[in-house]
C-alpha cells in the first residue's frame, strides 16, 4: 500500500510529508459536505448552516476521536509519550468522535434555532459517505487492520512506512476490515437516502443509521487485528463493540418511540 503519497521539501523550514489518510480524510469530509449541501437544499434547508455544521462536527469528531483513544489506554501513552505523535497521525476511536461531534452539532443546531430531527437526518447518509472514503485512506496506510487469514481476499502489507505508521504487520495476509467496512457504510448511505423520502418522522434516519452502524462495528471489529483500540473482558470486547451494544439498543428503542408516535404514517414533509 501507499501510506506516504510524496514529501515535499521546504529547505530550512525542513520535510513534509502528505499521507494518504490524510488525503482521503479530507476528500471525505468534503464529499460528504457537498452531499449534506444538495440534500439540505432539498430539505429547505440554508446550505451556509450545513457547511458551519459540517466544519464544527468535523473538529469536534477529530477531537474526540483522538482523546478517546489516548483515554482508553491512557497508562500506555503516558510511559510512551512518542506514541501520542504517531498515533495522532492514524486513526482514532470513531465513537468518541461521533459523541463529541453530535454533542457540537446539538449546541449549534439548537443555537441557530434548527430543526433538530431534520438535521440529524441530513447528517445520516453523508457521515457514511465520509467514511466510506475514510476506510480506504485506512486501508492505504494500513490502519485498523484485520486479523491474520488464508482467505483468497485477504490483503498483504510490505511497505515499512504503514508499519512504522500503524503496527501493522508485515508481509502477513490479513482480513481487509477496512474495505469491510467501506462496503458496509456504501450499504448504509444508500438505505439512508432511500429512507430520506420515505422516513415517518424526523430523526428516523440519523437512529436508523446509529442501528445500522453498530451492527456493522460489532461485526467487523470480531476481525480486527489491531489493539490500539483498546480491549475489554479480558480481550473479548473492544471498544467500539462494547459501545456498539448499547447505541443499538437505544436506536432501537428511539424508532421504536418515533413509529409509535406517527403511527407509521410518512412525514408530510417528504411528500
Amino acid at each position: 500500500m501507499y501510506p506516504v503519497l510524496f514529501d515535499l521539501h521546504l529547505g530550512r523550514f525542513g520535510q513534509f510529508t502528505v499521507g494518504t489518510y490524510g488525503l482521503f480524510y479530507a476528500l471525505g469530509f468534503l464529499l460528504a459536505l457537498r452531499l449534506g449541501v444538495a440534500l439540505a437544499r432539498r430539505e429547505g434547508i440554508d446550505s451556509a448552516r450545513i457547511i458551519d455544521l459540517g466544519i464544527v462536527a468535523l473538529l469536534a469528531g477529530f477531537i474526540g476521536a483522538k482523546a478517546t483513544l489516548y483515554l482508553i489506554d491512557a497508562r500506555y501513552y503516558f510511559e510512551h509519550p512518542a506514541e501520542i505523535w504517531r498515533n495522532l497521525r492514524s486513526a482514532g476511536v470513531f465513537y468518541g468522535g461521533f459523541a463529541l461531534a453530535a454533542g457540537a452539532g446539538l449546541v449549534y443546531v439548537r443555537r441557530h434555532r434548527l430543526p433538530i430531527g431534520k438535521m440529524a437526518d441530513l447528517a445520516a447518509p453523508p457521515l457514511a459517505l465520509g467514511q466510506a472514503i475514510g476506510r480506504i485512506g485506512c486501508l492505504a496506510a494500513g490502519c485498523c487492520y484485520g486479523r491474520a487469514c488464508d482467505l483468497p481476499w485477504a490483503v498483504t502489507f510490505t511497505n515499512p512506512a504503514a508499519y512504522q505508521l500503524t503496527g501493522v504487520p508485515l508481509g502477513v495476509a490479513l482480513h481487509p476490515t477496512q474495505i469491510y467496512h467501506a462496503l458496509a457504510d456504501l450499504l448504509i448511505l444508500a438505505v439512508t437516502l432511500v429512507l430520506l423520502k420515505r422516513r415517518h418522522a424526523p430523526g428516523q434516519v440519523f437512529w436508523v443509521y446509529v442501528l445500522l452502524y453498530a451492527v456493522l462495528r460489532f461485526l467487523v471489529e470480531i476481525v480486527r487485528g489491531d489493539t490500539a483500540r483498546g480491549l475489554f473482558f479480558g480481550g473479548a470486547l473492544s471498544t467500539s463493540q462494547l459501545i456498539a451494544v448499547p447505541a443499538a439498543l437505544i436506536a432501537v428503542v428511539m424508532l421504536v418511540r418515533l413509529r409509535r408516535a406517527t403511527g407509521g404514517a410518512p412525514a408530510r414533509a417528504n411528500h
